[in-house]
C-alpha cells in the first residue's frame, strides 16, 4: 500500500439500518454541528449504535444507562465520546421541539466514564527523535517530502489535520524569521507557529525538488514518485510516521506522539510553560500542563533515590 493516497473514510449521509423520520432528522442535525470529520465518523457510529439499541423503545434515562452498561467493554474516553454524541442529539431534539427542557435534562443526566490517572501518552526522547528523521531517503522526491511531514510534526507540533492543509503561501517572514502564520486549530483557535531552520531548509528542498511554489505545501505521490494530485489526506501522514517509527524498532506511535514529543522536549530544554501552551494552540496552561504530564516526571522520578 502506497502513503500518498490514503482516503479518509467519511460517515455516510445516512444510518445503514431503518430510522424513523425523527431519527434520521437528528442524525444528519447532530453531524452537521460537528466540524472534524474523525468528531463525524465517532458520532455517526455512536448514533447508529443507539438507534439499534433501543429499536422500537423511546428513549428514557433508563433505557440510555441500560445502554450504558453495554460499552462499558470499551475506553473511558471513547464512552465519553458515545455519550457526548448522544446528549448533542437529545440537545437538537430540544431545540427543535421535540422534547422538553426536562425531559432534555433528564435524559442527558448519565454519567460520564471516569478516566483514572493521568494518561502521559507517547513520544520519543532527543536521540530517537534524530533517528526518525534520517528514516527517509532524501535522495529522493517522496523521502524529501516525508522528511518534511516529520520535521513539522516534530519541530512544529502541528496536528496531523493542520499539517494536511498547510499552505505554501502560509509559510511567512515575520520579524526575521520564518513562521506559520494564521494557522487555524482545534476549536477554531487561531495562532502563529514559529519554524526551526532546519524545518524551513527541508521545506525548501521539496518545493524545489517537486517545483511547486503554491497551493497545499504537502502533495501525493505515486510509486514511481510523481505528483499525482493536489491534496495529500491525513491518513497518508499516519501512514508515513508509522512506517517511518517501525523502522526505527517503535511500534504503535501517531503523528500525535510527535507533536507531544515537541513539546516535552521543549519543556527539557527549558521552555517557558506559556510559551509552550502557544505553540500547541492550548486554551489554558492546564491544558498544557496536563498534555505534559508537568506533575510527573519519569525519567528521573522522585522514588529513584530512596536508598533502599
Amino acid at each position: 500500500m502506497t502513503t500518498s493516497l490514503v482516503p479518509i473514510k467519511l460517515p455516510p449521509e445516512e444510518s445503514q439500518f431503518a430510522l424513523t423520520e425523527a431519527q434520521t432528522i437528528l442524525r444528519r442535525m447532530v453531524l452537521d454541528s460537528v466540524q472534524s470529520i474523525h468528531s463525524k465518523r465517532n458520532y455517526a457510529k455512536a448514533l447508529d449504535d443507539l438507534f439499534v439499541f433501543c429499536a422500537s423503545r423511546p428513549l428514557s434515562r433508563a433505557l440510555l444507562m441500560e445502554y450504558r452498561t453495554t460499552i462499558d467493554h470499551l475506553s473511558a474516553s471513547t464512552i465519553n465520546v458515545r455519550l457526548s454524541a448522544i446528549r448533542k442529539l437529545v440537545g437538537e431534539a430540544q431545540r427543535n421541539g421535540m422534547i422538553g427542557l426536562e425531559e432534555a435534562a433528564n435524559l442527558t443526566d448519565v454519567p460520564n466514564a471516569r478516566q483514572k490517572g493521568t494518561r502521559l501518552g507517547n513520544w520519543l526522547t532527543r536521540e530517537q527523535a534524530k533517528e526518525l528523521l534520517a528514516v527517509p531517503d532524501r535522495s529522493t522526491l517522496k523521502g524529501k517530502r516525508d522528511y518534511v511531514i516529520i520535521a513539522l510534526l516534530v519541530g512544529c507540533a502541528l496536528r496531523r489535520r493542520e499539517l494536511a492543509s498547510l499552505m505554501i503561501d502560509d509559510i511567512q517572514l515575520r520579524e526575521g524569521r520564518w513562521v506559520i502564520i494564521d494557522l487555524r486549530g482545534k476549536g477554531g483557535r487561531i495562532r502563529t507557529v514559529a519554524v526551526p531552520i532546519w524545518v524551513k531548509q527541508g521545506i525548501e528542498a521539496w518545493t524545489a525538488a517537486a517545483k511547486i511554489d503554491k497551493g497545499r505545501l504537502l502533495l501525493p505521490l505515486s510509486k514511481s514518485g510523481k505528483i499525482v494530485g493536489d491534496e495529500l489526506g491525513d491518513w497518508a501522514i499516519w501512514s508515513v510516521v508509522g512506517q517511518s517509527s517501525k523502522q526505527i524498532g517503535i511500534e504503535h506511535f501517531g503523528a500525535h506522539d510527535l507533536r507531544r514529543t515537541c513539546a516535552k522536549l521543549c519543556r527539557k530544554s527549558g521552555g517557558d510553560l506559556e510559551q509552550i501552551k502557544f505553540l500547541l494552540g492550548h486554551s489554558s496552561i492546564q491544558t498544557t500542563e496536563r498534555y505534559l504530564g508537568s506533575d510527573q516526571e519519569i525519567e528521573i522520578a522522585v522514588n529513584d533515590n530512596l536508598g533502599l
